[in-house]
């Protein structure tokens, strides 16, 4: 059962900043936050953190369970999720029905200088090159817009909610109990 909310995923690979851009984001929109990572098995994460990249099998029962959360949420949700291949994305618009796409940007050695930097995650600087030779860009047909985040955070939240409430007034629904207008009018007062 798709859902009738208005629903972001904010991909691209490990340490891009996909958990930061949507949580904040997310915070400035009133919405819901859905973090994939909190969705994976033990085994999955232990696999990761040895630098094993997961398969494509192993990956999709994932997918389904971040897709259920961001579907019960029963608000505009924002999703930080890799979502690197067209396949993945398509697997979340059968859970989801239609929902966007922000993919973000950045030479690799920011990124890798990030996730040098980070601390206490189980994805590792060792997946950073298998997940940008796994990367699919978004295709023309799919509803998104790619960002660089070289930009300040406030400056990339922003752009993901203009999109999001541009695409909201594009798809109004009208069956999502105003939930949308009300995101889309309080992002635009709030500017």
């Amino acid at each position: 059962m798709a859902t009738t909310n208005l629903v972001a995923v904010v991909m691209g690979p490990c340490g891009v900043g996909k958990s930061a851009v949507a949580a904040e984001a997310a915070r400035r929109m009133g919405g819901g936050f859905v973090e994939a990572d909190d969705h994976h098995t033990a085994h999955a994460k232990a696999r990761m953190a040895a630098g094993d990249a997961l398969t494509d099998d192993a990956r999709m029962p994932w997918l389904d369970r971040v897709g259920e959360a961001a579907r019960q949420a029963e608000r505009p949700t924002i999703v930080a999720c890799s979502a690197l291949k067209r396949q993945y994305r398509d697997r979340l618009r059968h859970v989801l029905g239609s929902v966007l796409f922000v993919h973000l940007t950045a030479p690799r050695q920011v990124i890798a200088e990030r996730l040098a930097a980070r601390r206490g995650h189980f994805a590792g600087a060792e997946l950073l090159d298998s997940q940008l030779a796994t990367l699919e860009p978004l295709g023309p047909d799919e509803a998104g817009i790619t960002l660089d985040v070289r930009a300040p955070l406030a400056s990339v939240c922003e752009t993901v909610l203009d999109f999001m409430a541009a695409q909201a007034v594009a798809n109004f629904k009208q069956d999502d109990g105003g939930a949308t207008s009300n995101v889309i009018r309080q992002h635009m007062q709030g500017r």
